[in-house]
């Protein structure tokens, strides 16, 4: 509905998970002239985002908390009350749920759009005047095609009824890091904005315009756009599986693949993000993003170029199995009823999202040889990991008899108390300064520490009287020495 100004005055969004909630917050936060509502069908989330205690926020991000405290009620509001918040819209932005397929036509590539569907139908039906749909949602290069079809079919109904209602159809993916997220929309690379509609582009610039530089703020044509943020993923996790697969000749040759690394980074040309050596990348986007890419190549017959993208996701799967096997290799081929404490379930440090994280794979395979798994992780829940496994378990038809062989405990100390091993799996900064000398009075000899993220004090863990496995280095190497033996 165009504001009499012709400003945006009032701003929906449709979806208020890790991109919709804090993007939003940020708006609110920025744009105090601007009325925002986020909108979703989950009424605990809603309820979450509302409620008193602001460290019951639905979602941990660094800073987030103090965003919504300075907007929340005052121009930024969480409801679920869907048709109203559209009905009074300039702007609906779209960041809804777009999953992996898991049957039929592209299953386990295509993205499932059906939250996207529903949601461009519910808009058509009840936006008023004309209104700016804005792709937030991470989706494959097309879908606003789809998005615009459905609502040029609203419209042509809305007039046999005397009714008129336009829109404009835009792509403005994010480019957020979790657990930087809150930083990262203060201050953007870059923001993309593409569209057909020149007029919906400046309304939406102008918004970004009231924080970020003119010069960041790239505007090109909606295919673009929504081709760039699929690139730009695929390129962050192409790095990230090229260091891991180097991790591994580090430890066939002597070399130490953190010095590779900073030797590497070095170079301008390359630069030294993304280049920290790990169990793998997770998430919601780079899996997915990498599979919607493969898919798309298929499509169009670009079957070489499929295959190149498609072995990054399989160079990160490998990873984690190899780790995996690391551990029944260390503790004698042999992990029946031997207890694991695995510290951090989350995919990386300063977030509570365990989508795609490497620990689900890894503690799905530890249990069903047979272990006993006790999991520490600040923020992540008991039922996250429950539901995080057990979509792993059906997903992969795995046998449930051992599927609930965990514990979240709540310290690190609880955790590793008559472990056989320590497996460090997310990078938090507790685990960085643990105490292993009293650590390895509460573990079962010989006690083994299993470093995927590199974060120990190799010397303080092998003096505590540890076994340690650290990704990336050559068995042989002590107390911080590398080299062959």
């Amino acid at each position: 509905m165009i504001s009499k100004n012709n400003l945006v005055e009032n701003i929906c969004c449709v979806g208020a998970g890790y991109v919709g909630g804090p993007t939003m917050a940020v708006i609110a936060d920025k744009c105090p002239e601007i009325k925002v509502s986020v909108v979703d069908i989950n009424e605990e989330r809603i309820k979450a985002w509302n409620d008193d205690n602001l460290d019951n926020l639905p979602i941990y991000e660094p800073g987030l908390v103090e965003v919504v405290k300075r907007s929340r009620n005052r121009n930024l509001f969480f409801t679920s009350d869907v048709d109203n918040c559209i009905k009074n819209a300039d702007m609906v932005f779209i960041s809804v749920n777009t999953p992996i397929k898991s049957a039929g036509l592209g299953a386990l590539q295509a993205s499932d759009l059906k939250w996207v569907e529903v949601c461009a139908r519910r808009i058509g039906a009840i936006s008023k005047g004309h209104t700016i749909v804005v792709e937030k949602s991470t989706l494959p290069v097309r879908t606003a095609e789809i998005i615009k079809e459905i609502l040029e079919a609203t419209t042509k109904s809305a007039k046999k009824n005397g009714e008129e209602k336009t829109f404009s159809v835009l792509s403005n993916p994010e480019f957020l890091a979790e657990g930087t997220a809150v930083n990262d929309l203060f201050n953007p690379d870059r923001v993309l904005i593409g569209g057909e509609d020149e007029v919906a582009i400046e309304k939406l610039k102008s918004i970004y315009l009231k924080w970020v530089p003119n010069k960041k703020i790239l505007c090109t044509s909606l295919w673009s756009s929504e081709l760039s943020k699929l690139t730009a993923n695929a390129f962050l996790a192409q790095r990230i599986s090229s260091i891991n697969s180097v991790s591994a000749i580090c430890e066939a040759t002597g070399a130490n693949i953190q010095e590779v690394a900073k030797a590497v980074g070095l170079d301008s040309r390359i630069g030294n993000k993304f280049l920290n050596a790990g169990p793998g990348f997770g998430g919601s986007c780079f899996k997915k993003d990498i599979l919607n890419l493969v898919y798309l190549c298929r499509y169009f017959d670009l079957d070489e170029v499929a295959d190149y993208w498609e072995q990054i996701v399989h160079i990160n799967n490998w990873q984690q199995n190899r780790i995996y096997e690391k551990i029944v290799d260390k503790l004698f081929r042999n992990l029946s009823g031997k207890k694991i404490a695995i510290l951090g379930f989350a995919f990386k440090a300063n977030t509570n999202d365990t989508r795609e994280s490497p620990a689900i794979q890894i503690a799905s395979n530890l249990l069903e040889e047979g272990s006993i798994l006790q999991i520490h992780d600040p923020k992540v829940s008991w039922d996250q990991i429950f539901n995080s496994l057990s979509t792993y378990y059906e997903t992969n038809k795995l046998d449930k008899s051992n599927i609930n062989n965990w514990t979240l405990e709540n310290s690190v100390e609880s955790a590793v108390n008559n472990a056989d091993a320590v497996l460090i799996l997310t990078e938090w900064d507790i685990y960085r300064d643990i105490n292993w000398e009293k650590i390895s009075n509460s573990m079962r000899e010989p006690s083994w520490v299993f470093d995927t993220r590199l974060i120990t004090d190799p010397r303080k863990v092998r003096d505590a009287g540890l076994n340690l496995w650290r990704l990336g280095e050559m068995e042989s190497c002590k107390d911080g020495k590398f080299g062959l033996s």
